[in-house]
């Protein structure tokens, strides 16, 4: 009964998220909560489960799309640079020839009608009006044309770089996100006796550790299961991508990229990276993604048995594919 009464804030949070069996007990004393089922338990953790892998993923592109965007920005700005370099380099000549167009106007010509504002207006004027020869306008016309392009550069420039800064926005909040559905799982489990965290999570990441691939796999899938084997027992973070230290799409880009294969970095674009295959025709290094985006992926080792780095606090571990990742298959595809 004490260990019950301790583990009551557990269930006060579980009232609080709608984890209460339909209707209520009626005591003598009153009315009474029921407690929450091992079903409803273990139902909150694989909720919490996919919303953080769905939350960690577009962490994961958020990245992705804010790093491009910093490097389309950096070739903008290169640009814009070498843009205004040619513009500095033409400067002189446009300015002389500028100036001898307005200096040197006939002010009976229509030139002199169209109001020239300045310099570079009369050299327009000059140039509209057959004044130049071909040489001088050819000289002109290149300069204007880079002076255009270097204002849509610099238009450009801005909106990526507003962009980036977006997607970095973008990238911290569902970070930030995640990282409040890891703590809530932590928060039921540690209010669990060690037997209750077992039935709640039986089929969620309780997978086992191991050394060394042991299976028939060759050529290439054999490569990157060595790789992915040697993992085994390394740290989980959002967004990390190795040596020590991995996130789910990470993880299985380094084993395939091991062996020679370059695959993309975010579940999104991984799952089109290869030949489709079903669940029942899966073969050892095939990559197998769940939830629907889909939104996480290990690597199929064979024997209905996957490596992957999960998708909360825990390392990377070898799990049985159970009725739980079945339930949220999504796709595999073969590298």
């Amino acid at each position: 009964m004490g260990e019950r009464h301790e583990r009551g804030s557990f269930r006060r949070h579980l009232a609080t998220v709608g984890f209460v069996a339909a209707g209520a007990l009626i005591l003598s004393t009153g009315t009474a909560v029921a407690e929450p089922t091992e079903d409803e338990v273990r139902g909150k953790i694989e909720k919490l489960e996919e919303e953080h892998a769905k939350l960690a993923e577009k962490y994961n592109q958020a990245q992705e799309d804010h790093e491009a965007a910093k490097e389309k920005l950096e070739d903008l700005r290169e640009d814009q640079q070498d843009t205004e370099d040619r513009i500095d380099s033409m400067r002189d000549d446009i300015v002389d020839l500028a100036n001898a167009a307005y200096t040197n106007a006939d002010y009976s010509s229509p030139a002199y009608l169209l109001s020239a504002s300045g310099p570079e207006d009369a050299l327009r004027q000059a140039a509209d009006l057959g004044y130049l020869s071909e040489s001088q306008s050819n000289t002109l016309e290149q300069y204007l044309e880079e002076k255009d392009e270097l204002e849509d550069l610099t238009a450009e420039a801005a909106d990526v770089e507003e962009e980036a800064k977006d997607k970095l926005d973008e990238a911290e909040e569902a970070k930030d996100k995640a990282e409040e559905k890891i703590q809530e799982q932590e928060d039921i489990l540690a209010d669990l006796t060690a037997e209750e965290a077992a039935a709640a999570t039986s089929g969620v990441n309780n997978g086992t550790g191991g050394t060394s691939y042991t299976g028939n796999a060759s050529g290439d899938a054999a490569v990157a299961l060595d790789f992915i084997y040697a993992q085994i027992g390394d740290s989980y973070s959002m967004g990390a991508n190795g040596p020590d230290v991995w996130d789910c799409s990470s993880l299985v880009q380094a084993a395939w990229a091991e062996a020679g294969v370059s695959l993309p970095r975010t579940t999104y674009d991984q799952v089109n990276a290869g030949t489709p295959v079903s669940w029942d025709a899966m073969q050892p290094g095939d990559l197998i993604f769940f939830y629907g985006g889909p939104d996480h992926v290990g690597m199929y080792v064979g024997n209905g048995r996957m490596v992957h780095a999960s998708t909360s606090s825990k390392p990377v571990m070898e799990v049985e594919l159970s009725g739980y990742y079945q339930s949220n298959f999504h796709s595999a595809v073969r590298p």
